[in-house]
């Protein structure tokens, strides 16, 4: 511990205290009696060390003294080197302390050390001490919570449905009825009667909202399918036939006139296709926010229905397992028989539930049944099934869902879930 306290007080460049000064001085004593010119026991003893840094002088004159024994120092001489080594011994004695020098190796490490100690204070200011004992907590990542469609696409949806049925519904017996069903959901100041000539007759059998695209400034434009019927015109103008001539019977056919007559009809911009019955109709629909609702802003225009889809991707065929499909084949005969009548559930698994077809429905057959290899207590199967309704025959694919039954007697297949198409 003394080792520790010598090293601190030297570092931080501290006096020493005044015991380990006076346990110097004693040593020094003792050092000038082992002396060669030191006087014998009885004499006086000389007067206490001067400082360290007059040490060197009198250690100087301490051994001059023992290369020439013989020789006595002058009495004025002795009696002022007496003197003045006491005046300085008592000048010493008033130091609390004791004067040394320092090499320039001791400044160095006391400097370096110093430094190191200034160092460690102002890393601890900085970091704090706290954080060298107790690590910081990592910080939490940010809450991020998932935002909904900026845009109110549900009500803009019902917006447009409800317009569509009232634009594509009109009788010329009553065109009042029309307008006031479109000035429900269009802006103030639109004309509700414009781009209608107040002719025909037309209602809407289903109507159909889809995809809401956003635009700038709270704007929108929404897709509507429509399924209409007209009163057996497609809006082109009648023809009414003109009586004939009894003199063209005698008149030939002009060629001129039959090639100009051809150029009319391929240019007058009429469909051929046949528009008898109810048909589907695209409607895009410009709508806008405002006043915390959802209006139609301007006139909406139609568009095409497609007419058949893309391909889709292959689904990945897993390999049937026959001895196990050969197994539950009568299993899944019997689920579909009950299924048909509304008895589903007296063959199905424990806990299962099947809601039942509607009347009118009919089993035609089983026409295919396979299950997927695999292990476990269920399975899973592919049933094609036909169905007999509406006077027609309709062919059906199943996913179906076997579970294994056991009891202490024996155990069983039974159906678990079916659904209709084949997802996966």
């Amino acid at each position: 511990m003394s080792t520790f306290k010598t090293v601190m007080r030297r570092i931080l460049n501290l006096p020493e205290p005044r015991s380990d000064a006076a346990k110097v001085k004693a040593k020094g004593k003792k050092g000038e009696a082992s002396l060669p010119g030191s006087p014998p026991a009885g004499q006086p003893s000389p007067a206490p060390q001067a400082p360290a840094g007059l040490q060197q002088w009198t250690d100087a004159a301490a051994r001059l003294q023992g290369q020439t024994p013989s020789s006595q120092p002058a009495p004025g001489a002795a009696t002022g080197a007496g003197a003045g080594t006491g005046a300085v011994a008592t000048e010493g004695r008033d130091l609390p302390w004791q004067l040394e020098d320092e090499n320039s190796g001791t400044k160095f490490l006391v400097k370096a050390g110093r430094g190191a100690l200034w160092a460690v204070v102002g890393l601890a200011a900085i970091t704090g001490i706290r954080s060298w004992f107790w690590a910081p907590e990592p910080p939490k990542a940010p809450v991020q919570v998932s935002s909904g469609p900026t845009y109110p696409v549900q009500e803009a949806q019902a917006v447009a449905a409800r317009f569509a049925r009232s634009y594509l519904s009109w009788d010329e017996s009553d065109p009042k009825a029309r307008a006031e069903a479109l000035a429900r959901d269009m802006a103030k100041g639109i004309d509700t009667a414009a781009g209608w000539n107040q002719k025909g007759h037309q209602e809407v059998l289903a109507a159909q909202p889809g995809a809401v695209t956003e635009e700038k400034d709270k704007r929108a434009r929404v897709r509507v399918d429509v399924l209409v019927k007209a009163s057996g015109t497609d809006g082109s103008p009648k023809t009414v036939d003109k009586p004939k001539d009894d003199k063209s019977k005698d008149k030939k056919d002009d060629p001129k006139k039959d090639d100009k007559a051809a150029k009319d009809d391929k240019g007058d911009g009429r469909d051929s296709r046949s528009a008898d019955g109810p048909r589907w109709v695209g409607l895009e629909i410009p709508v806008v926010q405002t006043s915390g609702r959802i209006l139609v802003s301007g006139q909406p225009g139609m568009v095409g229905v497609p007419t058949d889809g893309t391909s889709a991707p292959a689904l990945n065929t897993k390999s049937t397992d026959l001895d196990f499909s050969e197994k539950t084949r009568g299993v899944a005969e019997e689920f579909f028989t009950k299924y048909a009548t509304g008895e589903a559930e007296s063959v199905a698994a424990p806990g299962a539930s099947v809601a039942p077809l509607p009347p009118g429905v009919n089993l035609g057959g089983l026409r295919n049944w396979s299950v997927d290899e695999g292990s476990g207590t269920d399975r899973i199967g592919t049933a094609t099934v036909t169905w007999l309704t509406g006077g027609a025959e309709l062919e059906e694919t199943y996913r179906v869902k076997l579970t294994r039954v056991a009891s202490a007697k024996a155990e069983r297949w039974q159906v678990s879930e079916v659904h209709g198409g084949m997802s996966s």
